[in-house]
């Protein structure tokens, strides 16, 4: 997130680089895009309205990028805003798809099966193993029980960090203060 923030940040100083006719145009472009992203990650866990929104950002990637081709070939722009401003963008662009791809990448289903069948057979174990004993331990029990339970739903709930108790809601707060700086 913070890469992204700082790309878009990158990108939105060097629109400075653009011919000043086309600069208003772009710059809103630029605002639109970054509220989509931001509207994007509000949108999770609602995967469908997330991939809608996303959609958007993309939709304004191509809208930013021929206005930025259009108006730096200008003559009054030089060879040099063309590379720094068409890189910011490009880099930009390529955070959104980097996000995207890792939001979708998770470990494979075998991984948590395997996880809960661990979980399971520790259980039957410290049960058979207490089973013989005359004086039972509940405490003892239940916290093993709670412990093991713990551990699963914080392993998952790191894995979809929008969804639980573990949240990066926070972090989102990041590309938000870009946004605000976007006057």
């Amino acid at each position: 997130m913070v890469e992204e923030a700082n790309a878009v940040g990158t990108a939105w100083l060097r629109m400075d680089l653009v011919p000043a006719p086309a600069q208003p145009k772009l710059r809103e472009a630029m605002r639109a895009y970054v509220d989509s992203r931001i509207a994007t990650y509000r949108a999770l866990p609602d995967v469908g309205a997330a991939r809608a929104e996303l959609a958007r950002s993309q939709a304004l990637q191509g809208e930013i990028w021929s206005q930025a081709v259009r108006a730096l070939r200008d003559e009054k722009a030089g060879v040099g805003a063309q590379l720094l401003v068409l890189r910011a963008l490009n880099d930009m662009f390529n955070y959104t798809t980097t996000r995207s791809a890792a939001s979708l990448i998770h470990p494979p289903a075998i991984i948590y099966w395997m996880l809960i069948a661990f979980s399971v057979a520790a259980a039957i174990l410290a049960g058979y193993q207490t089973a013989g004993e005359k004086d039972y331990d509940w405490p003892h029990k239940i916290g093993f029980a709670a412990m093991v339970a713990l551990t699963v739903y914080v392993i998952f709930d790191i894995e979809y960090p929008r969804l639980g108790l573990v949240r990066m809601d926070a972090i989102d707060r990041v590309l938000v203060e870009v946004r605000e700086g976007m006057r």
